[in-house]
């Protein structure tokens, strides 16, 4: 007992005592919780990872007067308490973890702090545990134990006692440095390596995974400030270039030859990494579809928060209209992400993932795509517009819209909408069936000469719905009794997109131009504000599992086709490649991070933002590193770490190029270059 007092007289030991152990609950109870792998090798590097922290912190806070010790030891547990409580809160309630590039958002996004809050299952709340064991320890515990320890002398001992909690620290930084390295210690199948995701901390689904989640906090900070260089360099053998580019099968519109040319003469590596992997990428070529609608009209419809449960005729009618003489792709998905309605916009319209950490359509809302679907269409001698029943509150699409090639974009202050959006509360959205008809009415002032290209984003079926809201208490009595609350007041959200639907239907037959206009109808997210369990009662497929509450309808519809389904794997970057071939665009295909979803060559596949996938054979969780399969064929452990690698890559690769704007850059460059076609 002596001896256990002695140590515990020494302040250091003290504060590492009390942190290691906080931490490591805190860690257990966060990997319990999300369901991650406790036991598993990279457990080895979380408990060293933690234990510098804790000795660190341990030491710094020695210095300090005893009460402002106790007192931060006391606030840092409640921090890392707290945070890890928000962090389970946004995987519940968006599917990804939170970063601190996003704190752009938090003025945007605190009108529905409550109903984030109140999505939190009730065993989240075990990780304030930690914070409560450590209040006690220094109310009750903290003096009793400490009372009779005779005061320390300055000595040669004491001043001991303070290096070798330094040699400690350099000692297991070391070791920790090794487990980035060691081959053991790495994940076979994980693509990118350890080493790699420490240097850029960007993939926080596999950082928490292998590092735990306070040191993806640091490391989130980390790269906030010091952002880390990309450690991929890609290069390609110029002589397998195909030679015959310009081909009328091809979609490839950029000369190879002016593209080496570009890319002998650039010095930036990060610009000719870009460079190399687009020249490279896939070119797909024309098919049996290619031209299909060309010259029709088009408009697009992004539906918010829209799911599968728009497909039930009896209660969406006109929505299922589109069904009835559409292309129906049945597996089609909206991946989450930080900020899933306006980066998925921007997805749909370059064919570019966003950047997993931030809320890039507004970070970088001043990059130019002169590959954007608007800019297809506007090379094609179409009007092109887009419109919004909100304003610039959350995104910035005046400017946006513009960037990305729109010729003009109307929000509900330049569509004359009827609320107030200056004093609009969060239960009162935009009403789509006025959007509609105000878009007729544009659209009847500009004219029908030319073909036209509109982009709707809707808004009515936003959350919430666990409180009154006009819209969601409007149609409730339309469905089932013992249906959640929440889920009625979404669905009799879904029943206004629904009629706004059927106006627009209505006011495109009465102008006579119905049959030459094609309808895309796909959604920007499923309304993850309510839980999957309450969505199962009306889906039927387990929302729960397997990503699949990210599954969304995807429709291009004619009033003079027949219904057709595919069962392909598909998502929002492949709208914009499928579209440009059905209208038979000129269009480099390579260019895009989709493909045309009708074409042979497509890949069948689905992305999600931490780097999990999901195709007919398999899902892979790269949260928790574990595959299921749907058919007895699987993939040996090359296989996935291929597809891991090929994934990592196409994220990696649209991340650098948005951060680069390097569409812009390629664009000059192509317009500069004096070699001849």
């Amino acid at each position: 007992m002596k001896k256990v007092k002695k140590l515990w007289q020494n302040r250091i030991f003290r504060n590492y005592f009390l942190l290691i152990i906080s931490f490591l609950i805190l860690e257990i109870l966060f990997h319990l919780i999300n369901q991650i792998p406790i036991f598993y090798i990279s457990t080895i590097r979380v408990i060293i990872g933690l234990n510098i922290i804790a000795l660190f912190l341990g030491y710094l806070f020695s210095y300090l007067p005893k009460i402002v010790n106790n007192i931060l030891n006391i606030i840092l547990v409640l921090i890392a308490s707290i945070y890890g409580l928000a962090e389970l809160g946004f995987y519940n309630f968006l599917g990804v973890y939170a970063s601190i590039g996003t704190n752009t958002q938090l003025g945007a996004v605190n009108s529905y702090l409550n109903e984030f809050i109140s999505s939190f299952k009730w065993y989240f709340y075990l990780m304030i545990i930690p914070f409560f064991l450590i209040l006690i320890y220094y109310i009750f515990i903290e003096k009793k134990i400490t009372l009779d320890l005779p005061k320390r002398k300055l000595s040669k001992i004491v001043v001991l006692k303070k290096i070798i909690p330094l040699i400690i620290i350099i000692i297991l930084s070391l070791l920790y440095y090794s487990t980035l390295k060691i081959p053991f210690m790495q994940d076979k199948i994980q693509s990118p390596t350890n080493y790699e995701l420490f240097k850029k901390p960007t993939n926080a689904s596999l950082i928490i995974r292998n590092f735990g989640y306070i040191s993806y906090g640091l490391l989130d900070i980390k790269e906030y400030v010091f952002p880390g260089k990309s450690v991929r360099v890609i290069e390609f053998n110029q002589e397998s270039l195909n030679s015959e580019i310009n081909s009328d099968t091809l979609n490839a519109l950029i000369d190879n030859e002016k593209w080496l040319g570009i890319i002998n003469e650039e010095t930036n590596i990060e610009l000719n990494t870009l460079n190399n992997y687009f020249i490279s990428n896939q070119i797909t070529t024309t098919n049996s579809y290619t031209g299909f609608f060309e010259d029709k009209n088009v408009i697009f419809i992004m539906v918010e928060s829209g799911n599968d449960i728009m497909l039930n005729e009896k209660y969406y009618p006109n929505i299922n209209k589109l069904v009835k003489n559409g292309l129906n792709f049945t597996n089609n998905y909206s991946p989450r992400n930080i900020c899933s309605t306006g980066n998925n916009e921007m997805s749909t319209m370059i064919s570019l993932y966003s950047i997993n950490n931030n809320c890039t359509a507004n970070v970088y809302q001043d990059n130019e795509y002169f590959e954007s679907i608007f800019n297809l269409f506007n090379n094609a001698n179409y009007e092109t517009n887009s419109f919004h029943d909100y304003y610039d509150w959350y995104y910035n699409r005046n400017i946006i819209h513009k960037n990305m090639g729109s010729q003009a974009f109307y929000d509900a202050i330049k569509l004359g909408l009827d609320f107030n959006y200056k004093y609009n509360s969060y239960n009162t959205w935009g009403n789509d069936e006025e959007l509609m008809e105000a878009y007729l009415e544009v659209m009847d002032k500009n004219g029908y000469d030319k073909p036209f290209m509109s982009y709707i984003t809707t808004v009515s079926s936003h959350q919430p719905y666990k409180i009154a809201s006009e819209f969601g208490d409007m149609y409730m009595d339309l469905f089932p009794a013992d249906y959640s609350k929440d889920l009625k007041s979404y669905m009799s959200k879904l029943k206004v997109v629904d009629n706004a639907i059927g106006i627009l239907l209505d006011g495109l037959e009465t102008r006579g131009i119905l049959d030459d206009t094609v309808i895309v109808l796909f959604a920007d997210h499923y309304p993850y504000a309510i839980d999957t369990d309450k969505l199962n009662a009306e889906l039927d497929y387990d929302a729960s599992v397997d990503n699949n509450a990210d599954k969304v309808p995807f429709i291009i519809y004619n009033s003079e086709i027949e219904k057709k389904k595919f069962t392909n794997y598909t998502s929002y970057v492949d709208i914009l490649p499928t579209i440009a071939n059905l209208f038979g665009l000129k269009y480099d295909s390579r260019l895009y991070l989709g493909s045309d979803a009708l074409s042979n060559e497509a890949e069948s596949l689905v992305i999600f933002i931490d780097g999990s996938w999901k195709n007919e054979k398999a899902f892979y969780n790269a949260s928790t590193n574990e595959i299921h399969y749907y058919t007895k064929d699987t993939y040996s452990d090359k296989e996935i770490l291929e597809i891991n690698t090929k994934v990592r890559l196409k994220l990696e690769m649209s991340s650098l190029a948005i951060k680069n704007n390097y569409f812009s850059y390629l664009n000059k460059k192509l317009n500069n270059n004096t070699t001849s076609d």
